[in-house]
């Protein structure tokens, strides 16, 4: 008797396993057949390829984003400078790469700090009983009030000038650009998180866990969590241009990175001074800016059609 048991519970582990890769598969295939998706993926992987190795290739090239060539001013695209130079006969090309780079880690860093608070906030509405639910629904509802923007520059003019204990200048100023975007950017996620598990908390299968006794760490970490990771997901994805495109902003009106980090944001600011006479300062860090922005939406897009039920 107790070893029929056991193979029951095996075949319905097995089951339910097959399930869950199935449904992956299955989405999987469905991004792949998303032609618009996978060209944006392509395109993320060349970009995120040479920003990674941009040192590599800024050394190949024979310059680094900070030098300065002073018999090298303005000038425009060329062999020796891919995207041309700037007023202090920097390479624009390595500048450009640099920038998009730093702008990455923006936006995914700050797309980690908002999986980890939205996650957090709407677990504990959905889970913790009515009176935990309304208290983090009415602090919700104040984060979602203020302005984004507003709120990001606030903590930007806090934070100016000091540094973070251990790390550098430089990587002290990221994280903290990292901090600001993301601590005000949490509500959607914590928005859909709630409302995934309370659709969830009803469900027949996480009912027929809990009737026999299961735990509820266990019934949330086996039952709930993996249901709410594909609206998540597409969540966060659609969520990193936003990131990359409020640095930019943050940047163009100096409340970014200080020079001489080259983020895309601050790029376009610089480059917008001298837009009469060199409109390639402008251009390329721009064109590199909507170029991820548009990537990221159609991969988000396709994300959304592989993972949405509805659409099977």
């Amino acid at each position: 008797m107790a070893q029929a048991e056991v193979a029951i519970d095996l075949g319905l582990e097995e089951a339910r396993l097959g399930r869950e890769r199935s449904l992956w598969s299955d989405a999987f295939r469905r991004l792949i057949k998303n032609r618009l998706a996978m060209v944006s993926l392509i395109i993320l992987t060349v970009i995120v390829t040479l920003a990674v190795l941009g040192n590599t290739i800024s050394a190949v090239q024979r310059y680094s984003p900070s030098y300065q060539d002073y018999g090298a001013l303005q000038e425009g695209p060329s062999w020796d400078h891919f995207f041309g130079t700037d007023n202090l006969g920097r390479d624009t090309w390595a500048r450009v790469i640099e920038g998009t780079l730093i702008s990455l880690q923006i936006g995914l860093g700050a797309q980690t700090i908002v999986l980890i608070i939205g996650l957090t906030v709407g677990a504990l509405a959905a889970l913790g009983g009515r009176a935990l639910d309304n208290i983090m629904m009415r602090f919700t509802d104040m984060a979602y009030a203020f302005p984004d923007l507003l709120a990001i520059i606030l903590l930007r003019a806090v934070f100016t000038g000091r540094d973070l204990p251990v790390v550098g200048h430089d990587a002290s100023q990221r994280l903290l650009v990292i901090f600001a975007i993301g601590f005000v950017a949490w509500v959607t996620i914590a928005r859909l998180v709630r409302g995934q598990m309370l659709s969830l908390k009803e469900r027949d299968f996480v009912v027929a866990a809990r009737s026999i006794g299961a735990p509820a760490p266990r019934i949330v970490v086996q039952h709930m969590l993996p249901n709410t990771l594909g609206p998540v997901i597409v969540a966060l994805v659609f969520g990193i241009p936003l990131a990359v495109f409020a640095e930019a902003i943050l940047g163009f009106i100096g409340f970014g990175l200080a020079p001489p980090t080259a983020s895309l944001g601050r790029l376009i600011s610089d480059g917008y001074t001298y837009i009469q006479t060199n409109v390639y300062l402008v251009l390329f860090p721009a064109s590199t800016l909507a170029l991820l922005m548009l990537c990221f939406t159609f991969l988000g897009d396709g994300l959304r059609d592989a993972l949405d039920p509805r659409t099977r």
